[in-house]
């Protein structure tokens, strides 16, 4: 059935309420003699009417109306979940067809927001960067897991005063966010020395200024660039002095071959030694060329007794406390390598053979393998020093064995950590995820 206009139901009930208003009109004045008192008895009569005739049109008018209205103020208190059910004249139905699809719209906008908002919350807390903000008054009203665990150990942040939070923190942070730009500093977390970049910025929220400060550690960053442009100054040499020792190792064997017709054997023990000199200076130089090519790894499936097995027939050591049942992945040869060499380190540092041991312990992110011994234990320099290529406390020592062993576990994903032992002695810890 279709749907009347609104202007011509108003105009059709007016003409109804005239012309019976008239007809009431002229049948008084027949009665009353009157024109007058006829027209006022009249509309006397017809008001009653009239106004029942009103209401019954208006009625659905004004039904439709409330509800717009009502849904107008769900609107506006965030309820979109209000609809109106359309109905009376085309006008209306309009009226209502647009309301209910303003409220679609605004409620499918809401839920886009939302589901924003939670990916972004989601990628904030997951982020390895430390995320704090402020507002005017110097009160942290956001702070994610990393910044969380950085200044109050995992609890929570939001509400407390950021000075108040800074007195326990270390003095190198405090001292980074005295100031007003960004900044590069070093503070100890856990024992050891991590590079940190602070960032900082103002902006106005909900009409507030707000301040947001970004720390993002650095140090695997640094140790990364370090190690590559020690890759690159090796490569160089590497090649510089190879182009140089072939032509002198040649020229040592061909005047050894001469020493020997000429039968002088002081000039002969010089070519040889000249040779020998040549040749150990190759071995050292390719030592370095091969830190410099490190393949990556090709980590696989590894049963953690099978493993350690296989190195204690290489180098001996005892084996401390139960192993993971669960199986860890990594690249088997590249971690024997690292293994050897740590359990070498371990053997030459005074400790009782029966002293040197390896435990495995499972964690929520991975494994921490250790190497330890009861050796002289590590001075505050090596255990500054001691990752840095070219660094060695042995006088034949080339400096890149445990630069070699912590670039194996970094490009596993973990990270090498040494110590000194309660009692006496050094362990290194292998994290790997």
């Amino acid at each position: 059935m279709g749907q009347t206009s609104l202007r011509w139901k108003i105009a059709a009930t007016i003409a109804l309420a005239a012309a019976v208003a008239a007809a009431l009109g002229a049948l008084a004045t027949h009665w009353l003699a009157s024109v007058a008192l006829g027209f006022l008895a009249g509309l006397l009569l017809a008001t009653p009417w009239i106004v029942w005739l009103a209401v019954r049109v208006t009625g659905p008018w004004t039904r439709v109306l409330d509800a717009v209205s009502s849904g107008i103020g769900s609107l506006r208190d965030r309820d979109f979940s209000v609809s109106i059910t359309p109905g009376g004249s085309r006008e209306l139905v309009k009226l209502v067809t647009a309301y209910n699809s303003l409220g679609d719209l605004l409620r499918r906008e809401r839920l886009d927001i939302y589901q924003r908002e939670l990916l972004l919350d989601t990628v904030l807390q997951t982020t390895p960067l430390a995320l704090t903000l402020t507002n005017v008054s110097g009160r942290i009203v956001y702070g994610n897991i990393a910044a969380r665990q950085l200044l109050r150990g995992g609890r929570k942040l939001e509400g407390l005063a950021l000075e108040a939070l800074l007195e326990e923190s270390p003095a190198a942070l405090r001292e980074a966010l005295k100031g007003d730009g960004d900044t590069l500093f070093t503070m100890e977390i856990g024992g050891e020395s991590e590079v940190y970049h602070l960032s900082r910025r103002g902006f106005v929220l909900n009409g507030q200024p707000h301040e947001l400060l970004l720390l993002k550690q650095l140090t695997r960053e640094l140790a990364a660039q370090e190690v590559i442009v020690w890759k690159k100054v090796i490569r160089v040499i590497a090649h510089e002095l190879n182009n140089s020792l072939a032509p002198i190792r040649s020229l040592a064997h061909s005047g050894t071959l001469l020493a020997v017709g000429a039968e002088s054997p002081e000039l002969e023990r010089v070519f040889a030694t000249i040779g020998e000199r040549a040749s150990h200076l190759a071995t050292f130089i390719e030592g370095y060329a091969k830190f410099a090519k490190l393949p990556k790894p090709r980590p696989g499936p590894v049963a953690w007794p099978a493993f350690l097995a296989r190195i204690a027939a290489a180098q001996p050591f005892r084996v401390e406390g139960p192993l993971p049942q669960r199986e860890a992945s990594f690249d088997v040869g590249q971690l024997e390598q690292v293994m050897i060499n740590l359990l070498k380190n371990a053997a030459e540092s005074g400790s009782p053979p029966e002293a040197v041991s390896v435990s495995v312990h499972t964690r929520a992110q991975g494994f921490v393998l250790e190497v330890a011994d009861r050796g002289t234990g590590l001075s505050e320099q090596v255990l500054r020093d001691a990752l840095l290529p070219f660094f060695s406390t042995k006088p034949s020592g080339t400096g890149l064995g445990l630069t070699l062993c912590r670039e194996i576990i970094e490009a596993h994903g973990g990270r090498l950590t040494l110590a000194n032992r309660p009692g006496g002695g050094a362990v290194v810890s292998l994290h790997l995820p």
